[in-house]
């Protein structure tokens, strides 16, 4: 089993991507850490991280679930240290935990705009910082941003200046990140799907049905997170990787399985993604 006895602190793991993510690392054996803010679920979103934590076993791994807001610099700190001393070390952090808002500059409140930037990139920046002296210590360590390439568009900008902002720091960071940590054996990188995906961000703020139909499922993003886990962290740094192109870079080019709705072939392209 390829992650066995490795251990995976997943921000946002509670539902969607980082739980999709989190369930195929522990069907290979991966320790997780569940680190959301949801202990009690609500209906629009579902799950928790005693929910997702009681998943995780059943695939085969074991969890750790511990409430977080990573807003709060002292609390990711004590969160890295109590997961790194239940399951004797890190070996992989996953940024996946993220909030958007996609209104012009006129329309941003300040509160909008804080929040965005609390979490994408200083909740990001402050856990990466804690994870760092856990990380030196692993033989094949990763950081992984669940944030977009830097495309420099325009368009990217238009319409919603603060989210732009704020994703494209995320990937400033991993980017960053890899060239600082090289010297350990840290690989930092981003990952982003081609297309929407059929999330709660999706459903309830974003598109509705009609997007969620247009959709695939938060397995494609799992997947390839799985194949870019496993490298060399001494070489496998400072990309940023679309989910698709990962699958198709190992020989996985049939992708009709990860539809939301079984034989759809129209799909929606995510942001930041040229059509």
């Amino acid at each position: 089993m390829l992650f066995q006895n490795k251990t995976v602190f997943i921000t946002g793991a509670s539902r969607g991507i980082g739980k999709a993510i989190a369930l195929k690392l522990a069907a290979d054996g991966a320790n997780i850490v569940v680190a959301s803010k949801s202990v009690t679920e609500d209906p629009r979103l579902g799950g928790t991280i005693f929910s997702a934590a009681e998943e995780i076993e059943q695939a085969g791994g074991k969890a750790l679930p511990i409430q977080l807001d990573i807003r709060d610099e002292a609390a990711s700190q004590q969160a890295i240290a109590k997961a790194a001393e239940h399951f004797g070390g890190i070996d992989i952090l996953i940024n996946n935990a993220s909030a958007i808002n996609l209104l012009p500059t006129e329309k941003t409140e300040p509160k909008r705009y804080d929040l965005m930037h609390d979490i994408n990139v200083r909740g990001t920046f402050f856990l990466c910082q804690s994870a760092i002296p856990f990380l030196k210590k692993s033989t094949n360590a990763h950081i992984l941003n669940l944030s977009p390439p830097i495309n420099m568009e325009a368009k990217w900008f238009a319409k919603h200046l603060s989210y732009t902002m704020s994703k494209y720091n995320m990937s400033m960071i991993a980017f960053g990140l890899s060239a600082e940590l090289k010297q350990y054996r840290i690989a930092a990188n981003t990952l982003w799907p081609k297309t929407t995906i059929a999330t709660a961000a999706v459903n309830n703020l974003l598109g509705g049905e009609m997007l969620m139909n247009m959709s695939r499922t938060p397995q494609i993003v799992a997947d390839a997170a799985w194949h870019i886990l496993q490298q060399p962290s001494d070489k496998c740094t400072g990309n940023f990787f679309i989910d698709e192109e990962v699958l198709q870079s190992h020989g996985i080019t049939d992708l009709s399985g990860y539809a939301h709705v079984p034989g759809n072939t129209n799909f929606y392209p995510d942001l930041f993604i040229d059509a």
